[in-house]
């Protein structure tokens, strides 16, 4: 499947340098026309920039502040601990520090191991649930540590609420697309996302090609990044150049992946970074993925091809693409063998 490979955005000397600020108050307030305007700010966002802020947007900074306090305190654990929850086949479950390396990219060669330990926890299915009975990758159900109170519901009313905004940022998607606001609706019902609660701890000395996570672009549909206080994200703005990710306070930092980039026939951009930990601080970072249904067919929306045009890449689903990813990028933490003919582990 190298065809999943994604490609490098082109370089393109004129291209916008400064990230936008959508603010969303008006739109979620149901302000008339405001739809339209926030709309038209993510379009040129993901055409000139790939990513953006959103401020105003209904999450409490207290729910922020306490998921990443539980980061803290998972990442605080023993290592033996943490490694009872070994990430599976599923990508749920812990992954030590240099437990992946970056392959999936083309941008840079010859990554090391990643600098960073993370624990990754999905939709919290029920045992009972008939796509974790049926094995699908994908769809197993969490890992939770064990003598960590409140952690669990925590995390969970965090994916509640980051689940909420992302729903309601869907419509702006279609709007920016030329497609009617609902649009998307069907195709994100009982959507995947995962949480990845990532601990980047203080290095002395980082080698050549070594970095707390190589340079990639991601692979969702929508990734929404919670403001960090220990800088560490740098971006490579269209134009080229690597710039530090500016901090703004209370905001979510909003990019796209290559599932975006793939469905939008490459309209819009999915724009690589990297996280390099010189602060002296331990770092850590609360990415929320966000994703349409499982089953979901993405091939390129008709007002992204031209008029004589093809598709640039073949129709796909989600499980599809991410047992690739993560065959590429995790395979060597494998064990036991999964329902897909992919190793697990014994997690």
């Amino acid at each position: 499947m190298n065809d999943l490979a994604p490609s490098l955005n082109p370089i393109r000397a004129d291209a916008a340098e400064e990230i936008p600020v959508i603010d969303l108050g008006p739109y979620l307030a149901g302000v008339p026309g405001a739809r339209e305007v926030a709309a038209a700010a993510l379009r040129h966002a993901y055409e000139e920039v790939g990513f953006y802020f959103i401020v105003n947007h209904g999450v409490s900074q207290a729910l922020v502040d306490a998921v990443f306090a539980e980061a803290a305190r998972f990442h605080a654990l023993p290592l033996e601990e943490k490694l009872k929850l070994r990430i599976n086949g599923h990508n749920i479950g812990y992954l030590p520090v240099r437990g992946s390396t970056t392959r999936h990219s083309k941008i840079n060669a010859g990554n090391k191991p990643n600098l960073n330990e993370a624990i990754f926890l999905k939709r919290d299915l029920a045992a009972d649930h008939p796509d974790v009975v049926a094995g699908l990758p994908f769809r197993g159900v969490n890992q939770w540590p064990e003598g960590l109170e409140g952690f669990r519901e925590t995390v969970t009313a965090y994916q509640g609420a980051m689940e909420k905004l992302a729903l309601s940022l869907v419509p702006l998607y279609a709007v920016a697309l030329g497609l009617e606001a609902d649009w998307f609706e069907a195709k994100f019902r009982d959507p995947m996302y995962t949480l990845r609660m990532s601990h980047y701890p203080r290095v002395e000395v980082v080698e050549e090609n070594e970095f707390g996570l190589a340079p990639h672009s991601d692979t969702s549909f929508m990734t929404l990044l919670a403001q960090n206080k220990v800088p560490g994200l740098s971006i490579r703005l269209p134009n080229g150049k690597w710039v530090d990710a500016p901090a703004l306070e209370g905001s979510f930092l909003v990019n796209g992946g290559d599932m975006l980039r793939r469905w939008t026939n490459e309209r819009f951009l999915a724009t690589p970074h990297r996280v390099i930990n010189r602060s002296g601080q331990e770092r850590y970072a609360i990415p929320f993925f966000f994703d349409c249904n499982y089953r979901t067919v993405m091939e390129a929306i008709p007002t992204c091809v031209g008029a004589g045009e093809a598709a640039k890449y073949p129709p796909i689903t989600y499980p599809e693409y991410m047992v690739w990813y993560r065959n590429l990028n995790y395979g060597a933490q494998a064990g036991a063998t999964g329902s897909d003919g992919v190793k697990l582990s014994a997690g």
